[in-house]
């Protein structure tokens, strides 16, 4: 079991977890029912000192996930989990992955293959207590409605996106803006509208700070901070159309500063987020040699049940 054959103690200032095991360990010698409780408990778990490949990667995300799901504009690399970290190498907001649409996945992976020799650390923020650290009218004008990001999506992507949901059931000529429309049964209300030349635009609304996959406390874990690399910057504001105030704009810039958390790679590092509770970013890139891939998934039924 997990907790009695690797080490754990506390990563960083909050209740983040680290696992160090022997480099007799792999990680498929995770147990995933293990780990999915301590990740519950602490939001974000780093595993080091495993031996770990993107062979093996993919197999401990294959034994948590139900299934994966993907960037359509990266690629997948050994296999069709791992897609590498490739946004340019300015610094990255804080954001839930996929967190300005209604696709956001419930787990977040990270498998750093070679770490930067200076800087580049990921970030995480843990929503909890940003929630808790919010002003009481910060918290009112979060609560009273929704948030609502809309953007335009080119015809390449948004079908990418459908073609891997649906298994590549459906050639690419053959799918249509309702097939979109189907898969947008997460949490929150979502319009679709097909454009000229084969784009989409969307408008999607959901709560800034929401249950988590664990449970019914409140996490501020969304995008309003976060970035748009490789699509249309999305429009966001109140569900209303109401701008966000400098005001409030400025508490959530200095609150979530606050309680950010570098995650400081090792070679063969692997990191578990749950999507749903804490949001990560990454501090500008210095090392272009520093080499990262992510997976995103949703937890097997099995084993939200048992958690």
């Amino acid at each position: 079991m997990l907790t009695t054959t690797f080490a754990m103690s506390r990563y960083g200032s909050g209740n983040g977890l680290l696992c160090t095991a022997p480099s007799t360990a792999a990680l498929t010698d995770l147990d995933p029912l293990v780990t999915v409780r301590l990740l519950r408990e602490s939001g974000f778990i780093v595993f080091r000192g495993f031996r770990a490949d993107l062979e093996l990667f993919s197999a401990l995300v294959h034994a948590v996930s139900g299934r994966i799901t993907l960037d359509p504009a990266r690629e997948f690399h050994g296999g069709d989990v791992a897609q590498k970290v490739d946004a340019g190498t300015d610094a990255v907001g804080l954001h839930i992955e996929n967190g300005n649409s209604p696709f956001a996945p419930d787990l977040t992976w990270f498998f750093c293959e070679k770490a930067a020799a200076e800087g580049s650390e990921t970030t995480v923020c843990d929503g909890y207590r940003v929630w808790d650290g919010f002003s009481a009218e910060a918290r009112a004008q979060f609560g009273a409605q929704d948030i609502a990001y809309s953007r335009r999506v080119e015809e390449d992507r948004w079908k990418a996106f459908v073609a891997h949901q649906l298994g590549d059931a459906k050639p690419a000529d053959e799918i249509t803006v309702d097939d979109m429309r189907a898969l947008a049964t997460g949490p929150g209300r979502t319009v679709i509208e097909p454009l000229d030349g084969g784009a989409i635009r969307y408008e999607f609304q959901v709560p800034a700070a929401h249950p988590t996959l664990f449970g019914s406390r409140l996490a501020f874990a969304n995008s309003i901070l976060g970035p748009s690399y490789n699509y249309e910057k999305p429009r966001i504001t109140f569900a209303d159309g109401t701008e966000f105030s400098a005001e409030l704009m400025r508490e959530v810039e200095e609150t979530t500063a606050a309680l950010t958390e570098d995650l400081a790679w090792q070679d063969g590092d692997v990191a578990l987020i749950d999507n749903t509770r804490v949001m990560h970013g990454r501090r500008r890139i210095l090392d272009p040699a520093r080499t990262i891939y992510n997976a995103q998934s949703y937890l097997s039924d099995e084993l939200r049940a048992a958690a």
